[in-house]
């Protein structure tokens, strides 16, 4: 799997959703002010999700799904996430 969609929560509550072969990097390049125009100005806090794809294709396709979604369904998917991921 080498593409990611992830979302990062920003320090006024907003989510921003992206795609990328290594989101901890990405994350790290929005924290400098080097990713995206939008965490330039929502200063990004915490990577919250991450999902694994075969193709870049793929995580465009669910990064713009995802992008759709209200604040609170991105929420709930970040919280559903997080439960399965403590089950395993």
């Amino acid at each position: 799997m080498d593409y990611y969609v992830y979302i990062l929560r920003c320090k006024d509550g907003s989510y921003y959703t992206g795609h990328a072969k290594d989101p901890q990097k990405r994350f790290e390049l929005h924290k400098k002010g080097r990713g995206a125009r939008y965490t330039l100005i929502h200063e990004p806090e915490e990577l919250t999700y991450i999902e694994a794809f075969e193709t870049r294709g793929e995580a465009m396709r669910r990064e713009r799904k995802i992008k759709t979604l209200s604040h609170d369904k991105k929420k709930e998917l970040i919280v559903n996430n997080k439960s399965k991921s403590s089950q395993s």
